[in-house]
């Protein structure tokens, strides 16, 4: 299983930790996943609102060098995964020809040949084929899913299961022998993308998720996406603080609790670099993380 891998700015800056574990965990399950080369940044949900030509084109671009390849696109990043599959979508249905203009210019073309998904489809998809390489099973885990929005929304778009009943990360939990834990906030946003224009707003949003986390006696929160796990881990401190909320809860990337599962150290998943510390919980789950 080869794939055109898409990281995206955040993986590269910010959230390393999903880096590596990403990385980690598809080597450890025969996935192989070649970055695409010279690829730029998807526009992040706000790029079409200042510049949807702009945004299309962009995104064109990163399809056609992906095409060149070869190769299908996967990327650990929800809003990347939306951004990509709605300029797939806008193309093949009618833009394809005004983009490829702009692509000439730099010797690209867009056909459609490569189809995007994200990697959390991939590992559900997959979860009964790799739940024999489970080295430590998390049996002591309760894990409480967060899709936030670009996970599963707009349907039309993302498309791989329901949006008001997703199972994926449920699927996941399991195969790795932990608990899913359902909270009331499993398929709200998390305010990243409010946190500058309404701060008070998105604080009370992860607050209010982790707070429900943590009344449901989950031990951890876990998300596919790393804007959610930013806005849940990074802030949490003063989301919790600003809604008088009193228990911190440790936010895993998806990669990070199949990571565990499949026997990787601390170190290779990125563990220290989180702000609530998930390592004790881990430890209490199935021994030493490494």
């Amino acid at each position: 299983m080869k794939y055109a891998f898409f990281p995206g700015c955040v993986l590269h800056a910010a959230a390393k930790e999903a880096l590596s574990s990403t990385l980690a965990v598809a080597d450890k399950l025969g996935m192989e996943l070649v970055e695409i080369p010279g690829w730029s940044c998807c526009g992040a949900s706000h790029v079409q609102d200042v510049d949807p030509e702009a945004a299309l084109v962009a995104n064109a671009r990163n399809l056609a060098l992906a095409e060149n390849m070869g190769l299908p696109v996967v990327t650990a990043c929800s809003t990347c995964a939306l951004m990509l599959r709605q300029a797939r979508a806008t193309l093949l249905a009618g833009a394809m020809d005004r983009a490829n203009a702009r692509l000439a210019e730099i010797g690209l073309r867009f056909t459609g040949a490569s189809e995007v998904v994200h990697f959390l489809w991939l590992l559900a998809d997959t979860s009964e084929q790799w739940t024999h390489k489970v080295e430590r099973p998390l049996d002591h885990l309760r894990v409480a899913p967060f899709y936030g929005c670009h996970s599963v929304r707009p349907p039309e778009i993302m498309d791989y299961e329901s949006h008001l009943n997703p199972q994926s990360l449920e699927r996941i939990i399991r195969a790795c022998g932990a608990t899913p834990v359902a909270i009331p906030e499993r398929l709200r946003c998390c305010g990243f993308h409010a946190v500058f224009p309404a701060e008070h707003t998105a604080m009370r949003m992860t607050a209010s998720a982790v707070t429900s986390a943590a009344r449901a006696g989950a031990d951890c929160l876990l998300t596919p996406c790393p804007l959610c796990h930013m806005q849940l881990d990074m802030y949490q401190p003063d989301a919790l603080s600003a809604a008088c909320g009193e228990t911190p809860v440790p936010v895993l990337h998806l990669a990070q609790l199949v990571g565990q599962a499949l026997g990787l150290t601390a170190k290779t998943m990125g563990l220290g670099r989180h702000i609530v510390d998930a390592r004790p919980v881990l430890k209490a789950a199935a021994g030493s993380c490494g």
